[in-house]
């Protein structure tokens, strides 16, 4: 699919729509992430999370799925520019593999950070 350079800033929208429609039917891992994005969310919600704890939440989460389809999206690249095994091809997916596997190491320990206290308190 061609697209020209687009100034409607709704269809700017609505590409970025489809992107998240796309990685949903097409991306096991971004389903995952959007799961447990969906357990932390409801969580929190039951946690009496503090305003700074849901900021700290809501950027894991968002950052955690964009970056999930910036990984994706080098994967498409990738796999288009050397549809064969390419060494260099490898290292980009890895790379681009690594990033996520380090924001969601970030992100549970954060997780831990904020709901392991609250839970303490709940059941004690």
């Amino acid at each position: 699919m061609n697209r020209m350079k687009n100034n409607n800033l709704f269809a700017s929208f609505k590409y970025a729509l489809e992107g998240i429609l796309n990685a949903g039917k097409k991306e096991r891992n971004f389903r995952i992430h959007i799961f447990v994005a969906t357990v932390v969310i409801v969580s929190g919600s039951f946690s009496h999370l503090s305003k700074n704890e849901w900021i700290f939440i809501i950027f894991c989460i968002s950052g955690m799925i964009s970056l999930e389809l910036v990984n994706s999206a080098i994967e498409k690249v990738v796999d288009l520019a050397s549809p064969e095994i390419h060494a260099l091809a490898k290292q980009a997916k890895d790379m681009s593999a690594a990033a996520v596997l380090v924001f969601a190491c970030a992100s549970a320990i954060i997780g831990i950070l904020i709901f392991i206290p609250k839970w303490m308190e709940i059941f004690n």
